[in-house]
């Protein structure tokens, strides 16, 4: 009998390098990813365009999510409308492994700012539940006063307090 043994990749974050954007392209363009995350995918220009403007804002933190020793996707944090937010977009070939769970429980220990929001469509059961592992409990009462989706795309507020 053989057994198995499920080993959790080393995960750590560091600043967006220039050589990752072309991988955060790729993970973005995957259909089945887009279809997850409910999300259009860019063309390259519109992926290069938006991560040299996230990177000259200081206001904003984001980091590459990199797990043994390889470019598994990228976290951040953002103010938006009075609410801190936060997003993060992982390779398929790097789901299920305990990644985003790692890769946020480390960005936790960097950004203080609470409470912490985070947006998941409701389909997206891999995100909600790496969101409560982390700590994050459902918001209904944002949900009910946010703006209805013309696109019918249901959308759940999770929301790290402390």
């Amino acid at each position: 009998m053989t057994e198995v043994h499920d080993v959790r990749p080393a995960v750590r974050l560091r600043t967006v390098e220039d050589g990752d954007i072309e991988v955060f392209f790729d993970h973005q363009a995957d259909p089945q990813a887009v279809e997850m995350a409910a999300f259009p995918a860019r063309d390259r220009e519109q992926v290069a365009a938006h991560w040299a403007k996230l990177r000259r804002d200081d206001t904003l933190w984001t980091r590459t999510i990199v797990a043994d020793g390889v470019v598994a996707g990228n976290i951040g944090s953002w103010p938006d409308n009075g609410q801190q937010l936060l997003g993060y977009w992982i390779g398929r070939e790097f789901w299920g492994r305990g990644i985003a769970t790692q890769a946020l429980a480390l960005m936790l220990d960097e950004v203080s700012v609470r409470p912490l929001c985070a947006h998941v469509v409701a389909h997206n059961v891999g995100s909600i539940r790496v969101l409560e592992k982390c700590g994050f409990r459902r918001d209904h009462s944002q949900e009910a006063n946010a703006p209805a989706s013309d696109d019918g795309i249901e959308e759940l507020i999770y929301v790290l307090s402390v």
